[in-house]
């Protein structure tokens, strides 16, 4: 197994070539730079940076009297993501440079920022969608979406409705540069085996959304009331455990897509397309309201939203829709009722479910290869 492709690495720098003999078998191999320990101990460092000013901060914290999709609660945790990133930036790269002699194209390559491949991004792009055909058929088919596609509504979706701007745009970008960016090219520099990267590195996303159960009990605790009733408990437990189990699927598929491309764009784009569609409905007919479980996104500073109001669409639509219609979302108000559609609709639906999922298995290796790739699994 070599961690980086013999292309990459030929007449490179130092770190590595240093990579290169241990995985080779070239030299004498050298240890690590950093232990795999000392990676682990950075990427729940990262986690703290990003969640903990959620509850150090009054303003970015969600209440019953203030949702965690408030313009204003949006824009203070927008602005505390963004000093997160950059420190968690600065440390990372500072343990490349200091302990892993990497050069600015060093650094910049195990972040995935460099080179950008169009064509990587799009074949990710492809897969993802491929594997969302069947949501994709209802909501452009069913719902008819298309006929909302336009460029004034891809920008009110995505800067002017600040819920669109930080499921789609803040939240995917931040989200990748921490747990995957920054987060692997430490456990690459400790040398860890990319099967093992993929299936431990996201646990630590995965865990990262354990804060939401928080958040859920105190939005929901009663005025004069110290914890939440019972029933709230078992809720935020259930609700916990089913999107640590979502976003851990979505991290292991988003650091495999990190490590054979080479490619933080690709990740960050395909996390917003997850966003975007939610989690895909598994029963009931198509051209009913969506179920609440479709805002299970993987985002840790988006967290679940507020479901008093079950007559609300996913957020995705958003993109489609004006910027007072996505308020109106938002704020859960009624919208038209459910469209009384014969069940082929929904047969046809389920149809591409399977071949969607078959598909994406099928294509998953050969459209992430890339010659930019930063891990080879063997």
């Amino acid at each position: 197994m070599a961690p980086f492709p013999v292309g990459l690495m030929s007449g490179g720098s130092r770190l590595f070539d240093k990579l290169r003999n241990y995985y080779t078998k070239q030299d004498v191999p050298v240890p690590p730079p950093i232990s795999s320990q000392t990676a682990l101990l950075c990427a729940i460092l990262f986690t703290v940076i990003y969640v903990a000013p959620f509850y150090l901060s009054a303003t970015l914290r969600s209440t019953p009297l203030q949702s965690r999709d408030a313009p204003a609660v949006i824009r203070a945790r927008v602005r505390a993501v963004g000093l997160s990133c950059l420190v968690s930036t600065v440390i990372t790269v500072y343990v490349l440079a200091i302990h892993g002699h990497a050069t600015p194209p060093d650094v910049a390559r195990l972040l995935g920022l460099w080179p950008v491949d169009p064509l990587d991004i799009a074949k990710v792009l492809g897969l993802v969608a491929v594997l969302f055909v069947g949501p994709l058929y209802e909501t452009f088919i069913v719902d008819s979406a298309w006929r909302q596609v336009s460029v004034s509504s891809l920008r009110s979706g995505l800067f002017d409705n600040w819920v669109g701007y930080r499921n789609i745009v803040v939240a995917p970008a931040s989200e990748e540069l921490v747990f995957r960016a920054l987060t692997i090219s430490l456990y690459l520099l400790a040398k860890v085996h990319p099967t093992r990267i993929v299936f431990t590195t996201p646990l630590i996303f995965g865990l990262a959304h354990v804060h939401h159960l928080v958040e859920f009990l105190q939005s929901r605790t009663p005025q004069g009331h110290r914890s939440p009733p019972l029933a709230i408990w078992i809720s935020g437990l259930v609700r916990t455990l089913f999107q640590f189990t979502y976003t851990s699927l979505f991290g292991f598929f988003a650091a495999f897509v990190y490590l054979r491309t080479g490619n933080l764009w690709a990740a960050t784009l395909a996390h917003s397309f997850c966003n975007w569609q939610g989690l895909p409905r598994v029963w009931g007919r198509v051209g009913q309201f969506a179920e609440s479980y479709e805002y299970m996104t993987p985002d840790v500073a988006q967290g679940k939203r507020d479901e008093d109001g079950d007559a609300a669409v996913k957020v995705g639509n958003s993109l489609m829709q004006t910027e007072e219609e996505s308020e109106a979302k938002a704020a859960h108000v009624q919208v038209p009722g459910p469209k009384n559609l014969s069940v082929g609709w929904t047969v046809v639906y389920y149809v591409l479910i399977v071949a969607g999922s078959f598909g994406f298995y099928r294509l998953l290796w050969p459209l992430t290869e890339s010659t930019n790739a930063l891990a080879v699994f063997r």
